[in-house]
Parts: C-alpha cells; sequence; structure tokens
C-alpha cells in the first residue's frame, strides 16, 4: 500500500507541473510578469508548508505517520480544486495557501518507510522510494500535457481527484507504522516552532555539515523546478504537451537512477562518491540550461541538461537522506522529517522569487549560473562532510530507525 500512495502520490503533485505557467498566463497583466507571478504563488505556498512542517512532524512522531498523510491528502483535495475554479490570481493564490497549510505527505511517507526499515538497508530503500517517486514523476507530467491538449484546467482536476483517491486509501487501507512504544511521549510548543526546530538541527554536530550541504543543492534546483518550464515556452517555444513528456522523461531517469544503479554504485563508490558524482553532473546539467537562456537555445541541450541534472539530484538526495536519518533515533525520525521538510519549504518561500527576479530583471540564464556556483561549493562542503565523523555518529545508535522528507 505504501508503494501505490508513494506513486500516486508524485504523480498528483506533478500532473500540474506543465500547466502552472499556463494557468498562472490566464489571470496576470503582462507576459514579462509570468516568472514573477510563477514563483509568487510558489513561494506563498513554500511559506505555508514552512510553518507547519515541525507541527506536522512532530504530530506524526506523537500520534503516527497515517493521520498526517490522510490530512495532507485531503488538504490537497481542497487547494488543487480551488485552483482549478480559478477566476483570479487570488483564488490560485488562495488554493496554494491550501494546499501548503496541508502538505505533510512526503515527509511523513519517508517516516513511515523509516518506521519499517532496518538502518543497514536505509540507503537501497530511500533509493527505492525514489523509484517509486520517479514513476509517479513519468506518469503524472504525461498525463498533465496530454490533458491539457483538452483543456489547461483539467490536469489541475485531475490532481485533485488523484487527492481525493489517497486520502480514501489512507483513511481505510493503510496500516499505522508507528509503533506505541516508539512514539514520543509528548507534544511541546518549542518543538514546533519552525525557527526553534533549525536551530536543534544545525547544533547537531552529526547533522550540521550534511543539512548545509543539503542547502547547497536544494537552492540550484528549486531554481530548476519552478522555472524550467518558463524557460522551455521562452528559449525553445514549447508547450505544455511538450514540456509534459519532457517531466516525464526525468521520472524514468529517478527510477533508473534511484530504483537499479545505486545498489551498485553504493557499494562500489561509497556514499561519499555517490554524493559528490550527483553533484558534478547537477551541475554539468545546470551548466547546459545555462547555455540554453544564453547563447544556444536548441531542444536537445535542454533535453539534456534537465536530465543530466535530474540522475544527479536523485542520486545524491537519495544517499544524503539515508545518511541522514542514521543519524537520529527512532522517536526523532518525524522530527528530522519535519526539519527537513521545513528547510526545503524554506528555500521554496525564497528560490522561485529569486528565480524569477534573476530570470526577468537579469537574463534567462541568470538562475542556473548562480545554481552552478552554488553546486560547486556544494561539493566541497559535502566532499568534506561525509567523513568517517558522520558515519560514526549514525552508527553509533544502533536503535535508530531512517526518516527524512525528501526534495521538493
Amino acid at each position: 500500500m505504501l508503494i501505490v500512495i508513494t506513486m500516486l502520490t508524485m504523480a498528483g503533485m506533478t500532473v500540474v507541473l506543465p500547466v502552472l505557467p499556463f494557468v498562472v498566463k490566464q489571470y496576470v497583466p503582462g507576459h514579462g510578469s509570468l516568472a514573477v507571478w510563477v514563483g509568487l504563488l510558489e513561494t506563498v505556498n513554500a511559506l505555508c508548508a514552512f510553518l507547519v512542517a515541525p507541527f506536522l512532524g512532530r504530530l506524526s512522531d506523537r500520534f503516527g505517520r497515517r493521520p498526517v498523510i490522510v490530512v495532507a491528502a485531503f488538504g490537497a483535495v481542497v487547494g488543487y480544486a480551488l485552483f482549478g475554479i480559478g477566476g483570479s490570481i487570488w483564488m490560485l493564490l488562495l488554493g496554494r495557501i491550501v494546499q501548503g497549510l496541508t502538505a505533510g505527505d512526503l515527509p511523513a511517507l519517508f517516516a513511515y518507510l523509516a518506521d519499517i526499515t532496518p538502518p543497514e538497508k536505509r540507503a537501497q530503500r530511500f533509493g527505492m522510494l525514489g523509484a517509486l517517486t520517479g514513476i509517479g514523476t513519468m506518469i503524472g507530467p504525461a498525463l498533465g500535457g496530454l490533458l491539457a491538449s483538452i483543456s489547461v484546467q483539467l490536469p489541475v482536476f485531475a490532481t485533485a481527484a488523484i487527492a481525493l483517491v489517497i486520502a480514501l486509501l489512507s483513511l481505510f487501507v493503510l496500516p499505522e507504522s508507528l509503533r506505541p512504544e516508539n512514539r514520543s511521549a509528548r507534544l511541546e510548543v518549542r518543538d514546533i516552532h519552525p525557527f526553534s526546530t533549525f536551530k536543534d538541527v544545525f547544533a547537531r554536530r552529526e547533522l550540521r555539515g550534511l543539512i548545509f550541504g543539503l542547502i547547497l543543492t536544494a537552492v540550484p534546483f528549486a531554481f530548476f523546478v519552478n522555472n524550467f518550464s518558463v524557460l522551455a515556452m521562452d528559449s525553445i517555444q514549447w508547450n505544455a504537451t511538450a514540456i509534459g513528456l519532457t517531466t516525464a522523461a526525468v521520472g524514468i531517469v529517478d527510477i533508473v537512477i534511484q530504483g537499479v544503479l545505486l545498489r551498485f554504485l553504493l557499494p562500489r563508490i561509497g556514499e561519499r562518491g555517490v554524493v559528490v558524482s550527483g553533484i558534478v553532473a547537477q551541475a554539468v546539467g545546470l551548466l547546459a540550461l545555462a547555455i540554453v537562456g544564453s547563447v544556444l537555445a536548441q531542444p536537445l541541450v535542454f533535453v539534456i541538461g534537465t536530465l543530466v541534472l535530474a540522475a544527479g539530484q536523485g542520486a545524491a538526495t537519495a544517499t544524503m537522506d539515508g545518511i541522514l536519518s542514521n543519524s537520529v533515533g527512532d522517536d526523532e525520525q518525524g522530527w528530522l522529517a519535519g526539519a527537513t521538510s521545513s528547510l526545503q519549504s524554506a528555500i521554496g518561500m525564497v528560490a522561485p522569487l529569486l528565480a524569477g527576479g534573476l530570470y526577468a530583471a537579469v537574463s534567462h540564464s541568470a538562475p542556473y549560473w548562480l545554481g552552478l556556483v552554488m553546486m560547486v561549493a556544494a561539493a566541497v562542503v559535502l566532499g568534506r562532510g561525509i567523513s568517517r565523523d558522520v558515519k560514526e555518529a549514525g552508527s553509533s545508535q544502533p536503535e535508530a530507525a531512517p526518516a527524512v522528507a525528501p526534495r521538493a
């Protein structure tokens, strides 16, 4: 059931990706402001998720994963239904607010996997879950692109319908994974404050370097996620169907990398080798997209850059998820999932606006050049940070079971 819900979750989240700028375009005053408005909508969504992520994470530690998954799914139903109804930019904004305030499904699913996975299998299992999200990412955008040929609103309503299916499956079929003896004893106000959560995470030596490196890699990928549809529209004049099929290809890459290659790469080059190699691949992908936005607006370069970036991100993120989850105990998995989810949401607040502003005010390639610089810094930080100290910190907690929120 976890497999089905994970794939449906990612499919639902990604159905709307190819059509997002086309929906927003109907309600903004000018073409030049499209990137800014797309960024603003995603920033507001991320702000809401940032505020509630620690609460939802701790809530899952206290009462179980299933209630959080159910609430998140029903919230997505309402949020995407409002977005599909539209009528004005403010209705779109309301839809993103509702969906953001209930965005706890993916962190809870990763925490769920943590509850049922032994420590020694964490990296591989997170890779398998990443492959499942890849299947969803493959199906969702392809479906969204095809539905968009009928109406740009139709993929949004399809997302709401998928969320409703997830809610019903979670409510009536999904068993609870967190055993009573592994639940936290109480829920305190300090534990659910997002800034207190950040302070606690960075105070822990075994997490600090990895979290900093995670920020450096997540920001450039957020640039890409929130801006690549606009780049495809402007630079190579693609429609929603072409964008959707390319996003589906990203899902196929995720399946191959996380579901197949990771199990061979990890024993041979180790966690550090996989992470650094993944970062190098992301840097190459960002360079290709920067070239598309500046000097060579060719579809082939765009596709190659997108797929290489996705391959590197999938390998590096799944491995870092496993390392992070090995560093905390059973009763902190929801806390860690909430903390990393809140961190991703904080990045989601800043990155879309920064990417949209750079894209509109500087150049179409500016977000990708900045992302390339940050990725080089990430290679240095994580190349040093994934060391014996981090591994020993994880191995010193033999009772630990994993759970970490994935990328956005």
